[in-house]
């Protein structure tokens, strides 16, 4: 709904307001924040499409005045420069690289689209519609919005076989809770379900204890806590919190000593009992629907992980009846850890690639004279971008997706009336992004139709085939840059992520050993080094993926990995025990000093295996 509604209506107000130009470059912000939308929250949303969007509309502004005043060499170092700088900041993470990606394509596109407007008003039409998306993303339910108010009404056990009218009736009753409030209110719709999952990922992990799938599960533990963490950080939309609010954060705050202990009971290895994982499926439902917990089920008391798991089920019975909660257990980065990562190894050599693919496309692309030239440097920009997967796989699914969408809408072109089948055509474009985004060719051809059909409504004539000529030009040369020597050591993305998390790890190790009472403060730094860890763990898979040309010079990174992922257990079930016992058995002193010196022997080496 959001996708056909976005792009669609705002190219269509543009052409009834007699400004096509501004309705197309609005439609453009609002396709480039469709791309970007994701699952989630409604809070986390406004930063994730708001800052992209307006980096976006300064980059229109930059790009149309710098096309009016300067020459093909003046524009070709300016866009270069561009380039180096929104490269280097879109290594800080997905958000400052999506604002990169914005900044870059809005710069191509100001300097290259004959449009008939002056820079500022391209500007604030590209903000209008990131800010239009925005606007439907707040305003619309998402798919889940009534998933609460139904839970459970199509279940066929023996406790649900009344008929749906008096089944559904009774648990509408229950949710008139003052406490809970109404079951269709989907403002924090997106916050539930993150938090939900969090409480069901560390029910799997308690079921896979003792058996090989302890890792994944734990993995998957880690990524459920830093989707509802991003979820619940995002900006206010009212100055206080409301009830509903407090109680989501105090729900997610309770679920880290389940966490905790649930992680502690995975290093061990032991089984646990059958009914260990029953409470937090049970406290899963209750976010899930916004309702009471009811009754939960207490494991065995045998071990001080299980005393630990048990505690954290009552402390959460707690904090869900009282509803008070309002430290997400975070530390957001500071600006002096953004500048360091602009301006480390990993921000450089992303600035350089980017900054040589950027400038070399759009200066082929003026030396040809094409009418389009800009579209050889905006298809560059998503090519080039090391964090949107393996560079060849990039490459080959961008050309075989222009190409089909090329083909596509020519055949639409030569029988869709105009204008108002191709709006018709942008509308229903839209609205296909966020199924395409699962995979980058049909991500890709469906961009390609939805910007084909823009350019004709802006008055340009149908572009099909120098669409597919221009594509599979900046193909080759993405392929030539991506692969140049860089200066300094290859691989830094990968290196700094690991040397981030190694960092945070020795951290937590040092709060936990130091016998700490401030547990709030532990856990800060637990979830610091377990995300910092998964971002490592991406990077890495990610640089495993490309051709061996690259793949080598992160060869031997997921050994270290491997280690500081050992190492973060074992301090989590430290920390589990010592506040059982007070002190630490042979067990964990011998894996603490063993993980610790295999870490020492990787750092004296330099990881000298990684070139």
């Amino acid at each position: 709904m959001r996708g056909g509604l976005g792009a669609g209506v705002l190219v269509l107000v543009g052409v009834v307001a007699g400004r096509a130009s501004l309705g197309v470059v609005a439609a453009i912000a609002a396709m480039l924040a469709g791309v970007a939308d994701r699952p989630g929250s409604r809070r986390a949303a406004v930063r994730r499409l708001g800052v992209p969007g307006l980096a976006g509309a300064g980059g229109m502004v930059l790009g149309s005045y710098g096309g009016e005043a300067l020459g093909a060499v003046g524009l070709t170092v300016l866009l270069t420069v561009v380039g180096l700088l929104a490269g280097s900041v879109s290594a800080v993470g997905p958000v400052a690289s999506g604002a990169g990606t914005q900044v870059l394509v809005a710069a191509a596109v100001g300097a290259g689209m004959p449009l008939p407007e002056v820079g500022w008003q391209r500007g604030l039409a590209y903000a209008a519609g990131a800010g239009w998306l925005i606007l439907l993303r707040l305003a619309l339910p998402g798919p889940g919005a009534f998933a609460g108010a139904f839970a459970g009404g199509f279940r066929l056990d023996a406790a649900f076989r009344a008929p749906f009218r008096a089944r559904f009736q009774a648990r509408f009753d229950s949710r008139v809770d003052p406490r809970f409030g109404s079951p269709f209110d989907f403002r924090f719709d997106g916050e539930r379900d993150a938090v939900s999952a969090v409480y069901d990922a560390v029910a799997s992990l308690l079921d896979a204890v003792g058996t090989d799938l302890a890792g994944a599960r734990r993995a998957a533990l880690t990524a459920a806590l830093d989707h509802a963490q991003d979820a619940l950080a995002g900006p206010r939309l009212r100055r206080y919190a409301s009830s509903a609010e407090r109680r989501l954060h105090a729900q997610y705050a309770a679920a880290l000593p389940l966490a905790e202990a649930a992680t502690a009971l995975a290093w061990a290895g032991e089984a646990v009992p059958e009914r260990a994982s029953e409470g937090p499926r049970r406290l899963a439902s209750a976010v899930r629907a916004n309702t009471p917990t009811g009754p939960l089920p207490a494991p065995s008391r045998g071990v001080p992980a299980l005393r630990a798991l048990d505690d954290a089920l009552l402390h959460a019975a707690e904090a869900f009846d009282r509803a008070e909660g309002a430290d997400l257990h975070t530390r957001p980065r500071s600006l002096a850890v953004r500048i360091r990562i602009v301006l480390g190894s990993g921000g450089r050599e992303y600035g350089l690639r980017v900054a040589l693919c950027f400038g070399a496309s759009a200066a082929v692309a003026q030396a040809l004279h094409h009418t389009h030239w800009y579209w050889l440097p905006a298809t560059a920009v998503f090519l080039v971008k090391p964090d949107l997967g393996p560079l060849l796989s990039r490459v080959l699914c961008r050309a075989a997706g222009t190409v089909l969408g090329a083909l596509l809408f020519a055949g639409f072109a030569a029988v869709l009336p105009r204008p108002e089948g191709l709006i018709a055509l942008v509308a229903v474009c839209g609205a296909l992004i966020p199924v395409a985004t699962r995979h980058f060719a049909a991500q890709t051809g469906v961009v390609t139709v939805l910007v084909l059909a823009l350019v004709m409504i802006g008055g340009e004539p149908q572009a099909s085939v120098s669409r597919i000529g221009e594509t599979l030009l900046a193909c080759v040369i993405v392929l030539v840059v991506g692969h140049l020597p860089m200066p300094g050591q290859r691989g830094g993305g990968v290196l700094a992520r690991l040397g981030a998390a190694e960092s945070a790890a020795h951290r937590y190790l040092g709060h936990v050993l130091d016998a700490s009472p401030d547990r709030a403060g532990r856990w800060v730094l637990r979830r610091e080094a377990y995300r910092s860890l998964a971002e490592a763990r991406s990077a890495i898979a990610l640089a495993a993926a490309e051709l061996p040309t690259l793949a080598r010079h992160s060869a031997g990174t997921e050994e270290v990995a491997g280690t500081l992922e050992q190492l973060v257990d074992a301090t989590t079930a430290c920390a589990v025990h010592l506040d059982d016992a007070g002190h630490l058995t042979p067990r964990h002193t011998q894996q603490l000093t063993g993980l610790l010196d295999e870490l020492a022997a990787l750092r004296d080496r330099g990881y000298a295996h990684i070139s």
